[in-house]
């Protein structure tokens, strides 16, 4: 069963949790889950970030190569564990909003980038934090704080390998707002992020979307 953390967001240590997104008052589901092993050898070397599209079909195969051929450490065991990972995870995505395709970004942060609270311009984004501090994120009362120009009062974070699929403008009018943790001063300061988005804004917006833009976005 879900727990109701705030009046907008929805915890378990159960993957379903994910398909409460579709709730009207839902921005922000979150999978509580334990690391099921140690993916920092991925982020050595000098790897680049991968972005692309795909189904669940082409996915395995895709960001397996994509993995080998731009740099990524790790054997062959753990560019596997990653994929198998990264392919469950496409796959509740896909089944929480009714999806064929989606976009898959994994990246490697070192910065503090996108350090502001925001939403984001889809309709939802799945979030998982592999290596490193996972993502901020603010509950209504502190997000109207950040609205009105106010700093928050109390930010939370989701642990590493939690995943978080959060609501964003183009589903409603009281998106998730979040950011990326400041990790400038942090011991290694590097973390590596999974990403899936709708394809692109043209499906994100069309007829098959559970999620339709609020009326002033349509």
């Amino acid at each position: 069963m879900a727990t109701l953390l705030t009046s907008a967001a929805r915890c378990a240590a159960d993957p379903e949790v994910l398909h409460t997104i579709r709730a009207p008052d839902c921005s922000i589901a979150i999978w509580q889950r334990a690391a099921f092993t140690d993916l920092t050898p991925l982020t050595q070397g000098s790897p680049e970030n991968l972005r692309f599209v795909s189904n669940l079909r082409r996915l395995p195969g895709t960001l397996e190569r994509e993995l080998r051929q731009n740099g990524f450490g790790g054997d062959a065991a753990l560019h596997r564990m990653l994929v198998d990972d990264a392919t469950r995870l496409a796959a509740l995505f896909c089944a929480a909003m009714e999806l064929a395709t989606f976009e898959l970004r994994l990246e490697l942060v070192r910065t503090d980038s996108c350090r502001k609270f925001h939403a984001d311009y889809v309709t939802a984004r799945l979030i998982t934090t592999y290596v490193g501090e996972g993502t901020d994120w603010l509950d209504d009362t502190d997000a109207a704080r950040v609205a009105a120009g106010e700093e928050p009062q109390h930010i939370n974070r989701l642990a590493a390998f939690d995943v978080g699929l959060f609501k964003g403008k183009l589903a409603t009018g009281n998106p998730a707002i979040h950011r990326s943790p400041p990790i400038a001063d942090t011991p290694g300061g590097t973390r590596l992020l999974l990403v899936l988005n709708p394809a692109s804004r043209p499906f994100v917006e069309g007829a098959e979307c559970p999620l339709p833009p609020p009326a002033h976005l349509a």
